[in-house]
């Protein structure tokens, strides 16, 4: 009797030591069994009561945890897996319980049950067996996407190019001693262009210096004698305009007067000068003319005209 009643009272003290919530997933629970420890934030708060089959699609899970647990309805689950395989002595699954940051009130009971429920979250597995299975998924994807770029006519510009790099490198191997001349000339070169150089700038800081105010200048006294320039022209133009008028006037007297007197006296002259080359070739052909004149003689002897 005294068992019995110590265990009563053992089994009384534990559940309130321990507040039971329920947990309802639609993903597959494989490997998680009875009495698999339940983490809030990686501290072990209590273990799996129960598993059960709720219907076709989804598991109903019982949780015993400590009451002093600070499970909210902010709180969520996720079954998870750890170690080097899902299940066995090599990993194990357990549900980790976790706060995302939202406003949590206090847990009330679902409609329909005795029992307050946690949501639940995507389940997560980080064993070796996931962590391998997906290495061999992404090695699998490489080799396919090296297998389709690496086809026979990459492979064969791949080695048309190392055989080029490889004759290149023969070539300059062969030249390098050209090389070594022509680095050594152009580093002569370099020295003989410093004295260049050197003319160069004290040139161009004699050209900026004294060059050029004096091209200036004589600059600003070209525009000042182009000004002076300009206004003697103004100037002088407004003196010719009476001078202009008056040749005008006598260009106009010219053409109405003297040109018709002139070209009348030219004509007379030309007709002068006719009648004078006509008895010019009456004088040369009877020279007796100038003593006889002109007009008509008698018939001498001999003559019948």
């Amino acid at each position: 009797m005294l068992g019995v009643v110590a265990g009563l009272g053992w089994l009384a003290l534990d559940s309130t030591r321990y507040t039971t919530y329920e947990v309802h997933t639609r993903e597959p629970v494989s490997g998680l069994i009875v009495d698999a420890p339940v983490e809030f934030h990686g501290v072990e708060v209590g273990k799996v009561a129960r598993i059960e089959l709720k219907d076709a699609a989804s598991v109903r899970i019982l949780l015993q945890i400590k009451s002093d647990a600070p499970v909210t309805a902010a709180t969520v689950a996720t079954i998870t897996s750890r170690g080097l395989a899902s299940k066995g002595f090599t990993g194990y699954v357990y549900v980790s319980l976790e706060d995302d940051a939202s406003a949590a009130p206090v847990l009330a009971d679902a409609d329909g049950s005795r029992y307050r429920q946690i949501r639940t979250a995507p389940s997560r597995s980080v064993n070796m067996d996931m962590a391998i299975s997906q290495v061999n998924e992404n090695v699998q994807s490489m080799t396919r996407l090296l297998q389709a770029s690496l086809d026979e006519k990459t492979v064969t510009s791949i080695k048309q190019s190392l055989e080029s790099l490889q004759k290149l490198t023969a070539v300059m191997a062969a030249n390098s001693e050209k090389m070594n001349t022509i680095v050594a000339n152009a580093e002569r070169a370099s020295k003989r262009l410093e004295p260049l150089l050197k003319s160069g700038n004290e040139t161009a800081l004699a050209l900026r210096t004294q060059t050029l105010p004096e091209a200036y200048k004589a600059l600003a006294n070209l525009d000042r004698a182009s000004s002076a320039l300009i206004s003697n022209a103004d100037r002088a133009t407004t003196r010719l305009e009476p001078l202009l008028e008056s040749s005008n006037e006598a260009a106009v007297t010219l053409q109405t007067q003297l040109l018709p007197q002139a070209y009348e006296a030219v004509a007379k002259l030309d007709r002068l000068a006719a009648s004078l080359n006509g008895v010019t070739s009456k004088i040369e052909q009877d020279p007796s003319v100038l003593a006889r004149g002109s007009g008509k003689r008698a018939p001498g002897p001999g003559e019948t005209r």
